[in-house]
């Protein structure tokens, strides 16, 4: 047991690791094309639409992280009145839900890709399927950490999940994560 603990503690370090690096890389070429423009009036076209699928990437890839570390948005005024027992409940019907969601848009997006994936992006000349092919991907990695996050729900994990709520100890998981 204590083996599938570490592979899952490393696998999420690989997983929050890609999308850290991704929003580095982000941020470094938006830096770059702000001060290219401003400064030096250059411009390329294949760097925007560049910056913008990474853009994308880093959103879609940040659904998985948000579900596991449960920082996805919200509405607890409810929630929180309720026991842990009875939160945990409802944790894993939103993330049956949520997993629903996951799969359709998948299912939805490989079918429009399918139709449309052809075509060449402007910029940077590729097929579009590439580029399209982020979402349904990164969606069926969030049914993934969904699919992870219920196991641990129903397997008995102290934690209840999402809605910053608490675990049955009472103490708040924004601790769990200020360490």
């Amino acid at each position: 047991m204590e083996t599938i603990k570490k592979l899952g503690k490393a696998l999420n370090n690989i997983y929050v690791g890609i999308g850290t690096a991704a929003m580095g890389l982000l941020a470094l070429c938006v830096i770059f094309t702000v001060i290219a423009r401003y400064f030096f009036s250059l411009s390329w076209k294949e760097l925007e639409e560049f910056v913008t699928t990474l853009f994308a990437f880093t959103t879609f890839w940040g659904l998985g992280v948000a579900v596991l570390e449960s920082e996805h948005v919200v509405i607890d005024i409810l929630f929180r009145l309720f026991k842990p027992q009875v939160q945990r409940i409802i944790n894993i019907f939103n993330l049956l839900i949520a997993l629903g969601v996951c799969l359709t848009v998948s299912v939805f997006s490989f079918t429009y890709i399918g139709k449309i994936g052809g075509h060449l992006s402007p910029g940077m000349m590729i097929p579009m399927k590439y580029l399209y092919g982020i979402m349904p991907i990164c969606f069926i990695i969030c049914a993934i950490c969904i699919l992870i996050k219920i196991i641990l729900l129903v397997g008995g994990n102290k934690e209840t999940g999402s809605f910053g709520a608490t675990d049955p100890d009472g103490q708040a998981q924004a601790a769990d994560h200020a360490g």
